[in-house]
């Protein structure tokens, strides 16, 4: 007869010598590698915020082509590490200091061995978890087309831009045989390779672009503020995570840079809207917004190493700074539509003195991994402050060198030209580049067929023989009818555009992530 309970007694038996087995194979804590594949899933969470948070600032004309180049790039930045991006940055085997080799070609080798970054976890997470810093990076990084840009040539610019520019930075500061790293500059999460290879990154991709014509750069203001507000809760939830999770386990490093974080966003958000409240006696969203990132930007690079009320001096000297770095854009004909250079490469270069100054070496022990690392200034370790402020000028130089230089040689590039046209630009990217709208919320008389054609410069509505055979008015009777129609519900009403143009002119400064 069939014994049940033998059957289960050795079931138990195998499980158990599994598990045991199992246990005495890995070196990982369990409880790090969850807690870095949450953080790895909230940095994710960044890149919808950053696109609600770009779409929020333009116009509603352009406001899904953010979406759409943020997204996109997202996809192509994923590809572009596999394929070869993390073994650029990584691959130990590199002895060069400036970029990495194919030695983990197609993520080759690349399963369960101590990371190059922290032997707390594997070598497989740490790969994702890096993948997504890239991913936010790039992000950011299309906000340098905004209003103007195609989004074609913008994917082309991103796979390469992240082989050029993003992996050498990250490999200086985070591969053990990186020049940075030898040297010994603190940059915790990104201060170098997100925040100003982002910002100088922008820059440099606003510059060759080109400024937006005249008329729309007047009277500019953000179609949709609580968008932006949600997109920078958004990057606040994720930052948590990007900076929290690279104490690479689930330790008091992690913790500590959490609070800090959290105390940079809070003061830096409320000195920007202070600053802005002094000009027009009020209390701008928009401002709030600005100073809450400036804060989280700032945390990036220097939330690991610093005590909390080193974090508390951070938040108010970058809200301060960052508000005022505003005007340069203004001062160098650059026209940095959703303030990169202010927000991401001032913040990042902010975060990463502060680090020469405040590193403290019981702050950087708290992971139980770096115990005799030295701080800065607190620690009498004068010579950091040296080591910080080379790092970034090498940073900030091979960013907007090799950026406008990629951004040049695709424009020249037969079809891949940058920019749209200026009868593009009048009809905003949503139309002439995506098809759809963020905000398509007068449907009276769109249909399918209703587009336009683009391309001969015109901007004219195409014939559409389903007009026809469906015995639809023509598009331009259509098109007075719609007139009638909004005419009769408010005799008043003007187009969302002409409302905008008859505002007073406002240099709120825009955010972004």
């Amino acid at each position: 007869m069939f014994d049940v309970m033998a059957l289960r007694e050795s079931i138990w038996e195998v499980l158990d010598a599994t598990l045991k087995k199992r246990d005495t194979t890995t070196q990982f804590d369990r409880g790090d590698i969850s807690f870095i594949i949450i953080a790895g899933a909230m940095v994710f969470f960044m890149i919808p915020g950053i696109a609600f948070l770009y779409s929020g600032l333009s116009r509603r004309k352009s406001a899904l082509s953010l979406i759409w180049a943020v997204s996109a790039s997202n996809a192509v930045c994923i590809f572009q590490w596999y394929f070869w991006g993390y073994s650029l940055a990584f691959s130990p085997t590199a002895t060069n200091g400036f970029i990495g080799n194919l030695a983990n070609f197609g993520l080759i080798n690349v399963l369960g061995d101590p990371s190059p970054g922290s032997p707390l976890i594997p070598d497989l997470l740490y790969s994702f978890y890096q993948m997504e810093f890239a991913c936010v990076t790039v992000g950011i990084l299309m906000g340098g087309i905004a209003e103007r840009g195609r989004v074609l040539p913008a994917m082309i610019i991103t796979f390469l831009w992240m082989t050029l520019v993003y992996c050498p930075l990250a490999c200086w500061p985070w591969n053990i045989n990186g020049w940075a790293f030898k040297y010994g500059v603190f940059d915790y999460a990104g201060g170098g390779p997100v925040e100003i290879g982002s910002g100088i990154g922008g820059l440099a991709y606003s510059w060759v672009l080109g400024r937006r014509q005249e008329k729309e750069l007047q009277n500019f203001r953000p179609h949709n503020v609580s968008m932006v507000n949600l997109g920078t809760f958004m990057l606040w939830f994720g930052w948590l995570g990007f900076n929290g999770g690279s104490a690479f386990g689930a330790n008091l490093r992690a913790i500590m840079a959490v609070w800090n974080s959290m105390l940079a966003a809070a003061f830096g958000g409320i000195v920007w809207c202070l600053l802005d409240y002094r000009l027009e006696r009020k209390y701008t969203m928009v401002g709030f917004c600005s100073g809450t990132i400036a804060g989280l930007v700032a945390a990036t690079p220097a939330s690991g190493y610093i005590h909390p009320w080193a974090a508390v001096i951070m938040g108010i000297v970058t809200g301060a700074v960052c508000n005022y770095a505003t005007k340069v854009k203004s001062l160098i004909h650059v026209d940095d539509a959703l303030d990169l250079f202010a927000e991401h490469a001032v913040g990042g270069i902010l975060g990463l003195l502060a680090n020469a100054f405040f590193a403290s070496r019981s702050i950087i022990a708290l992971d139980g991994v770096n115990l005799n690392v030295t701080g800065g200034w607190v620690d009498h370790n004068w010579k950091q402050l040296y080591i910080q402020l080379a790092y970034i000028c090498a940073v900030c130089s091979y960013t907007f060198v090799v950026t406008a230089l990629i951004v040049k040689c695709v424009d020249c590039i037969p079809g891949l030209h940058l920019r749209t046209t200026a009868e593009g630009e009048k009809l905003g990217l949503d139309e002439v580049e995506i098809g759809e709208y963020a905000n398509d919320y007068i449907e009276v008389r769109r249909h399918f067929m209703d587009w336009t054609v683009f391309g001969n410069g015109t901007g004219t509505h195409r014939s559409s023989v389903a007009d026809d055979k469906h015995d639809q008015p023509t598009l331009a009777h259509r098109d007075q009818q719609q007139d009638l129609h909004i005419e009769e519900l408010n005799p008043d009403a003007n187009s969302a555009d002409e409302k905008t143009l008859d505002l007073p002119h406002a240099d709120a400064a825009s955010v972004s992530s």
